[in-house]
């Protein structure tokens, strides 16, 4: 079972799925064409046998230095040896044909020896795949190309080394000498079509360079944290899936809340909530092309029936994403079960009308071209709140415990509706406004006598808790109550106070109203929390607090950027999958607040 922390891994991508490379030079996660298909590199979820690639120097060598190239998606790590110096490039080309992962050794001093080992095994891990000779091929010729075939799966192995085929597992030993290259090349298409034509690696390398370099010369953010904020949105593009606009949360499942715990779950799909806040910092960055795709998959994921509005759907719209384990992999450091699919697509959670709408106007407000069909979802979807916003839902932590009426819901379907009002008053679109009108002041009239406690001066997680919630601090920051409300202010220090992790935050307390998300076990310190508290404090005027959070957190970055779910405080180490999308927006949003370019182009204050 790999010792690795979550921390130690880096990404790849082609923007239809992405790879996992750690700091031994090991691909321990790959799932082939896409981030929701099976995996054929496994071995994060269990141990080598369940699928990996690794490519370092042999005997004694260290890595002295890894970092993406450039303003790019290109890894490169460097090793040092007694005998020289080696770089190792990872990258996946921006996928036209097939799905290709590059891997290039080249020497930069010295003479190196190096080994590589390729274990396939499909269906995450189940399946060890027929490897032949496969010199049938279209392309540029080499000196080695095998294929790996598993029903509907094939991979092309193409190198300029000699490749031995040992038990399953493609092996080679060879030298790199200062100023030379050897490549290698992984592509998978259907094992039902012709072979994909060969790429030249080195071609593919300066043109995967140029595509991320001319991607980020288009953001518009130029604050005192531009590396870190450019950094966040390359991986938060490298989660966005390229034929729909959907955004996958993470590239991972089941790397754990708590290790050895079973909070474990697949986050390889797109949720509403993570991609409103995910449009708000892309907007504000300058990346409006991304905000028109994922507005376009938006609007067909939730196509119909306003009653069946899911919280997440497959990246291609798919509705139906049923949960299941694989009980053959020992999980993440022995952290069962492995889940894929997600039965959290089948709660019910109010917030997501509240989220759909305010993502839509969010994009309105931006400028995004009118848009009829948008609209008519939207004018369906109050009119849904409007009959349903009186019921308990399960919150937007996919509570498994009993429905509650949440308050964080209650006030997004407040907002909802306030952003149709909105859409009416300064759009010109039609509307009943009065009618909406009304329901806003009836709703906002409900939380506000149920879901505030006047005795300790806060908002409650839900209506007569006795716990709070790190979604309460998103209150003034939709335009609920204004900074400086009173009952703002308690919120925000009973929060920071009540749910502190060693400076950051939890999602909630779980023992605060006798286990009331109806899961074993704890969490850790919940990122995207800590980056809202930076938010709040700066709201309320306490801008060296904000400033203060917000460099630890920068701190929590891995070494190239990354960022998972939580953060173990206690052990000191990444927990949750990774990269987080929400974690990596969040710190985007709140670079943009303290550094005043959150509102140039739109904002969440509230009509009155």
């Amino acid at each position: 079972m790999s010792d690795k922390r979550i921390e130690d891994y880096g990404l790849i991508g082609d923007l239809h799925t992405a790879a996992l490379v750690g700091l031994d030079g090991s691909i321990d996660w790959l799932c082939l064409p896409h981030f929701d298909d099976r995996a054929c590199l496994a071995a994060l979820l269990d141990d080598e046998s369940a699928g990996y690639w690794s490519l370092a120097p042999t005997g004694h060598a260290r890595l002295s230095r890894r970092d993406y190239d450039a303003h790019s998606l290109v890894l490169r790590t460097r090793w040092e040896s007694t005998d020289g110096i080696v770089d190792v490039i990872d990258f996946m080309p921006p996928r036209d044909e097939a799905a290709n992962v590059v891997r290039i050794v080249e020497g930069v001093e010295g003479r190196v020896q190096m080994s590589t080992s390729l274990c396939l095994r499909f269906d995450y891990g189940r399946i060890t795949p027929w490897i032949h000779a496969g010199n049938d091929a279209p392309g540029t010729p080499c000196s080695e190309e095998f294929a790996a075939v598993a029903g509907p799966d094939a991979v092309w192995v193409r190198t300029d080394v000699p490749l031995r085929h040992e038990a399953g597992t493609l092996n080679a030993t060879f030298d790199v000498s200062s100023g030379k290259q050897i490549a290698f090349v992984l592509t998978h298409k259907p094992s039902y079509l012709p072979p994909p034509a060969a790429i030249n690696a080195r071609h593919a390398l300066k043109e995967t360079t140029r595509f991320w370099s001319r991607w980020i010369d288009q953001c518009t953010y130029n604050g005192p944290w531009s590396r870190e904020v450019h950094r966040s949105l390359m991986l938060l593009k490298a989660l966005t899936y390229a034929p729909t606009g959907g955004i996958v949360a993470a590239v991972t499942t089941s790397l754990p809340e708590q290790l050895g715990g079973s909070r474990n779950w697949d986050y390889r799909y797109g949720w509403l909530r993570d991609a409103t806040f995910t449009l708000e910092a892309l907007i504000n960055t300058g990346y409006t092309d991304e905000a028109l795709a994922w507005r376009a998959w938006l609007v067909r994921a939730v196509a119909g029936d306003p009653s069946k509005l899911q919280i997440m759907y497959g990246l291609d719209g798919t509705q139906r994403i049923p949960e299941m384990t694989l009980d053959w992999l020992n999980g993440y450091q022995g952290s069962r079960p492995v889940r894929v699919g997600n039965a959290a697509a089948g709660q019910h959670q109010l917030d997501v009308w509240g989220e759909t709408l305010d993502g839509l106007h969010l994009a309105r407000e931006a400028g995004l071209q009118a848009n009829d069909s948008a609209w008519d979802l939207q004018r369906s979807l109050v009119d849904w709140i409007q009959q349903h916003w009186q019921e308990p839902d399960n919150g937007l932590w996919e509570m498994r415990g009993p429905k509650q009426h949440f308050v964080h819901s209650k006030v997004m379907a407040w907002v909802g509706v306030d952003r149709a009002i909105r859409a009416v008053e300064q759009q010109g679109l039609p509307g009943d406004v009065a009618t909406w009108k009304q329901l806003a002041q009836a709703i906002h009239a409900d939380i506000c006598a149920h879901g505030f406690d006047p005795k300790r001066n806060t908002f409650t997680q839900f209506y007569g808790s006795h716990g709070l919630d790190a979604s309460l601090l998103l209150l003034p920051r939709v335009g609920f109550l204004p900074w400086d409300d009173p009952r703002i202010i308690g919120t925000v220090e009973a929060v920071a106070q009540e749910l502190d992790s060693d400076g950051f935050l939890l999602r909630y307390d779980n023992t605060a109203d006798g286990n009331a998300d109806g899961l074993s076990g704890r969490e850790n310190a919940f990122l995207v929390c800590s980056f809202w508290l930076v938010d709040a404090w700066h709201g309320i005027g306490e801008h060296q607090r904000a400033e203060h959070l917000f460099e630890r957190l920068l701190a929590l970055r891995n070494d190239l950027g990354l960022l998972s779910e939580e953060y173990d405080t206690q052990a000191h180490r990444h927990m949750g999958n990774t990269p987080q999308a929400f974690s990596l927006v969040g710190l985007i949003n709140s670079a943009q607040t303290l550094s005043g370019q959150s509102d140039p182009l739109i904002t969440r204050e509230a009509s009155r």
